[in-house]
């Protein structure tokens, strides 16, 4: 019922943004921190996330005198942490190259002050948005679970979605009126590594920023990785259950073009694999087993290699030697692009083993079994 999107945690934080004749001139970040009450010797930290969530020390100070700093420069503006191996939690700021100070309240981080650029300005206004949906949204949640009767349900049911539409709302207007700082390419860098990122309305948003903003390092990747994404989608669904496979053609080890129409038989197998990955060569005797049971039936196989990776010296002849230490006797090609075959990328294929099963007409009915899974379901098909 709930539509996930970007929140970032925030609560409380005060933040007095600076004159700019005030500020001193730098080429890179600076972060000058006064840290009441917390010891010398203590290491605080700026940090980012990986893709997993996991926190990376960036850059590494040391509190002297209840007082420390950071300095450093970023290609662009990114959301990162205040983390201190004393103080319970971490604060989020945008760092990009500007001068931010920060009062640490050690006991309740998120209280902390932060004087800084607009772009931190932002980030402060856009949660406490946020936030206050949020604790609406615990409120009917509460009352949701009290409630007895079917009226009372439909009513907060009701109520929820509006908060949810609204609250899908608010980084959108964030970035219209962040048109003119990085604090609106730092939502939109959010918003796309979501599962459910709207890219076409990301591509509107990143139009709307000024034109200093469109044409920045940031933008410009973000724009790309838009894209890539719209590609991979479009292979995600062209791969469905259900759908028609893509034809494909690629090179077979004697350097002659066969096409994946010219491979089908009654059902066929689509497998993606490598000579230097493990599982697939462990996989590969039950494939076998299974094409020498039902090859006659009319399975047909076509092994499409993803050799091709720099660590390897002959990335054809180890393709090559995989297939007749192996001994799979259908057919196969590959471009020896590695995960960057044109073949893997129609397919949006990201790790191997994969296989698709595809039936007489091409149509995709199951993919990535192995094991007895895979002999039972063509035993399915063509007993």
């Amino acid at each position: 019922m709930m539509k996930k999107i970007i929140t970032v945690v925030l609560v409380g934080i005060l933040l007095v943004a600076c004159k700019t004749e005030e500020k001193k001139k730098t080429d890179g970040y600076i972060v000058s921190g006064r840290a009441t009450g917390v010891y010398n010797g203590i290491r605080v930290y700026l940090q980012s996330t990986d893709e997993r969530g996991r926190k990376i020390n960036n850059d590494t100070a040391i509190v002297m005198n209840e007082r420390f700093s950071f300095e450093g420069k970023v290609s662009q503006p990114e959301m990162w942490y205040l983390a201190g191996n004393s103080i319970k939690g971490s604060l989020p700021l945008i760092i990009d190259n500007d001068i931010i100070e920060v009062v640490v309240n050690k006991d309740k981080i998120h209280e902390s002050v932060v004087k800084g650029n607009k772009a931190n300005a932002s980030l402060v206004a856009y949660n406490i948005d946020v936030n206050k949906i949020g604790n609406q949204r615990i409120k009917l949640n509460g009352q949701f679970r009290a409630a007895t009767d079917d009226a009372t349900k439909a009513k907060l049911t009701e109520e929820l979605e509006g908060l949810n539409a609204m609250n899908a709302k608010i980084p959108y207007e964030y970035i219209k009126s962040n048109n003119d700082n990085s604090f609106g390419l730092v939502i939109i860098s959010s918003l796309l590594k979501t599962k459910d990122a709207d890219l076409n309305k990301l591509s509107e948003s990143i139009a709307l920023l000024s034109d200093d903003l469109k044409t920045s390092p940031l933008a410009k990747q973000l724009i790309t990785n838009i894209e890539n994404l719209k590609i991979e989608r479009a292979a995600l669904s062209a791969t469905e259950i259900g759908k028609i496979a893509p034809n494909f053609t690629a090179p077979t080890p004697d350097g002659k073009q066969l096409s994946l129409k010219e491979a089908m038989g009654k059902v066929t197998i689509v497998d993606f694999w490598a000579s230097w990955c493990g599982p697939c060569r462990r996989e590969n005797p039950n494939v076998v087993k299974v094409y020498e049971k039902y090859h006659d039936k009319g399975l047909e196989i076509i092994g499409v290699s993803l050799d091709g990776t720099n660590r390897q010296k002959d990335p054809k002849g180890a393709w090559i030697k995989a297939i007749e230490e192996d001994k799979l006797s259908w057919n196969h090609v590959s471009n020896l692009q590695y995960f960057t075959d044109p073949v893997a990328k129609t397919y949006n294929i990201k790790s191997i083993p994969a296989t698709l099963i595809l039936d007489e007409n091409g149509k995709v009915i199951a993919k990535n079994l192995r094991g007895a899974d895979l002999e039972a379901k063509i035993a399915e098909l063509l007993n």
